[in-house]
């Protein structure tokens, strides 16, 4: 398994960029770069690509809502330049509270969007002749009826590095699952439990993979938990992802419209969702995170002693994990990173 890190997007990102580089020298893989409704993603990652020599960077994500698809595509490959070859599009819908509530779109056809945008990067990469698409959320060049009549099939005056830039998708849905499976070079799941993730999403996978292209290769499934190893007290740091799960499951929608919510009912525990719910969107933000239960956070991170992280790495591999997503915890995260590229490989 590669090694990978989400970086923060809501303090000094200067700061954030300086530990990015020894997280580097201790062995990590791939960098994410969040985007909420703060800094944009594509800023910090071009300060990255600047700092960096190894690592991979990735959006992750970039709202497909927020971006025609012709800007992403322009944008990775401004990425890709800046970092010899080293840029992961990480595309997702996001959710209707920040698309709706910051950006002012109807949040709408988030499949059909999610498809387009795909074949539309590719196309501009592939650079095999002016762009033309017609589908049902875009449509390049637009038709004369909709706008002005002057517009043009264009071809992206840029040379791209790499005819593609992988893409990898972050998703939870049954259907945007299968989507992914079929398309996307990697799969960013969230709140990944191992053991009963194939339960979850396992047929949506192989509807997925039966329509793979081939020249796709296999794909990437990234997930992992926050992580310290050799530590004297598990139960305290693994407590540490209670308010952030919390939130998630209780806060992020609303009741019925929770992706969150529903996926911690699909792997189980539905009596823990709909109250952790009700407690948060009531304003008891505290007893809320005390019911997220014991099992969910052990399963969801690697905290322990040695014997202990081995066996959850090879849980994860087992579920076919291929980049482990890490957040250290704990007094020394670079050596935590150092342990944990050991006991991987």
């Amino acid at each position: 398994m590669k090694l990978s890190m989400a970086i923060g997007y809501a303090g000094d990102v200067k700061a954030v960029a300086d530990k990015a580089i020894e997280f580097e020298q201790a062995g990590v893989d791939l960098f994410w770069v969040a985007e909420a409704y703060g800094m944009d993603a594509v800023s910090v990652m071009g300060y990255l690509a600047a700092r960096t020599e190894t690592a991979q960077i990735a959006s992750g994500i970039l709202p497909i809502y927020t971006r025609t698809p012709t800007l992403l595509a322009m944008s990775a490959v401004g990425i890709d330049v800046l970092s010899n070859g080293r840029c992961v599009l990480g595309l997702g819908a996001s959710g209707p509270q920040v698309i709706e509530g910051w950006h002012g779109l109807a949040y709408d056809r988030p499949i059909g969007r999610t498809r387009e945008t795909i074949e539309i990067c590719r196309q501009v990469w592939a650079r095999e002749g002016p762009l033309e698409h017609k589908g049902r959320s875009y449509e390049l060049p637009l038709a004369e009826e909709k706008g002005t009549g002057l517009g043009k099939a264009l071809k992206i005056i840029t040379h791209p590095p790499r005819p593609r830039i992988p893409i990898f998708v972050a998703s939870l849905g049954p259907k945007n699952v299968e989507l992914t499976a079929e398309l996307a070079e990697g799969w960013l799941p969230t709140m990944f439990v191992p053991e009963r993730a194939s339960t979850v999403w396992g047929d949506d996978l192989a509807r997925g993979y039966a329509n793979r292209d081939a020249s796709l290769g296999p794909m990437d499934i990234i997930a992992g938990g926050a992580v310290a190893i050799g530590v004297d007290d598990p139960e305290s740091l693994r407590d540490l992802s209670r308010p952030h799960t919390a939130l998630y499951v209780g806060g992020m929608g609303a009741v019925g419209k929770n992706f969150y919510n529903s996926l911690f009912s699909k792997y189980g525990w539905e009596s823990e969702a709909h109250e952790i719910q009700q407690l948060y969107l009531a304003g008891n933000k505290a007893e809320a995170a005390a019911k997220v239960p014991d099992d969910f956070l052990e399963r969801t991170s690697l905290i322990g002693d040695a014997a202990y992280v081995k066996d959850r790495l090879a849980a994860y591999e087992e579920a076919g994990v291929t980049y482990l997503n890490v957040s250290p915890v704990g007094p020394d995260p670079l050596g935590t990173i150092r342990k944990l590229r050991e006991l991987i490989g």
